[in-house]
């Protein structure tokens, strides 16, 4: 009977161009161990593709599928009706939706209308192709995502520091909702979660999900401190959340630490199967760890041991390089 080969998977940094422009990405293959072949799948293919067409968007700001739609969302509007006020062709703004890249002129246009006021002048602009009670109805939606988008923007601002997408964080943007529902999940599963041993639970989900699907699931950016890696602004995500609280727990070696306690269930709604599937691993992992334990093999990751001199932030590129999970 033949043997069956086996083949392991390869991540090593490479350059390619897209629209004339040349990026950097971490390419990701297969290797025959016999025969040291390489070879690709569907999905790393897509990966591959992803992180450069990633990078072209975060270089000229271009807005990403989730923001487009997003948009569209808060406006209350159709994708055609999207189209129109901007100008575009019927099924552009659904092809934007759907992941085709803009060119940059196009992309311009849609990061400028995230900001609803600017969003009204194409509005105003557009009379022509709105019915009197579409043009009252969609006025009286922008004023109230003025205010909406204020007191979302402020808090944003205090958590993620307002930035922009880029290797930092995965090239996603902060999801308040999807960070507050990762942490409920731990605090559920774990019957309470000490502030440390938190830290290291978001840095696994969010570099895990880099690693398995392209994209991070709360769009944390995480620096390499003296004690592990830990989310930027740590301090302020856990006293800003709604429903979370700190409360002081005296251990069995008589230590004191915070605990992170909750009274409110974790929503799963607020993610995807697969977004799921990678909370779950990272608590199957972690179980059975105590804090000292969970931190001690954060401090076995090259993510934090190539950047905890400087305190750096730390790029995504190191969830090929994931040793715990």
């Amino acid at each position: 009977m033949a043997k069956k080969e086996e083949a392991m998977l390869v991540a090593e940094q490479r350059k390619a161009v897209f629209r004339k422009e040349e990026y950097e990405y971490t390419h990701l293959c297969y290797r025959c161990v016999d025969t040291q072949e390489e070879f690709t799948t569907t999905q790393t293919d897509t990966y591959n593709t992803s992180q450069i067409y990633n990078s072209y968007r975060a270089e000229h700001g271009i807005p990403f599928p989730d923001e487009i739609r997003e948009v569209r969302s808060r406006y209350g509007l159709s994708a055609l009706k999207m189209s129109r006020i901007l100008g575009f062709g019927d099924n552009q703004y659904r092809l934007y939706e759907n992941g085709e890249i803009p060119n940059v002129a196009n992309g311009r246009v849609l990061k400028a209308i995230q900001s609803a006021k600017t969003f009204e002048t194409f509005v105003d602009a557009a009379r022509n192709v709105l019915s009197e009670a579409e043009y009252a109805s969609i006025k009286k939606r922008l004023e109230e995502c003025v205010n909406q988008t204020y007191m979302d923007r402020a808090v944003y601002m205090l958590i993620g520091g307002g930035n922009e997408r880029s290797r930092y964080n995965g090239y996603s943007l902060l999801s308040k909702s999807r960070l507050k529902n990762a942490m409920l999940f731990y605090i559920e599963m774990f019957k309470g979660v000490f502030a440390t041993q938190m830290n290291k639970l978001l840095f696994y989900t969010d570099f895990l999900s880099y690693r398995e699907s392209g994209q991070t699931i709360m769009g944390l950016t995480f620096r390499a401190i003296q004690y592990g890696p830990v989310p930027d602004r740590w301090n302020r995500i856990y006293s800003l959340l709604d429903d979370i609280c700190e409360v002081e727990v005296e251990c069995a070696n008589g230590n004191v630490g915070n605990m992170l306690v909750s009274e409110m269930p974790c929503d799963r709604s607020s993610f995807t199967d697969g977004q799921l599937a990678i909370l779950e691993r990272v608590y199957e992992t972690f179980r059975n760890d105590t804090p000292a334990i969970i931190s001690a093999k954060s401090h076995q990751e090259p993510a934090w041991v190539e950047n905890k001199d400087k305190h750096s932030l730390i790029d995504y590129r190191y969830a090929f390089s994931l040793k715990a999970v």
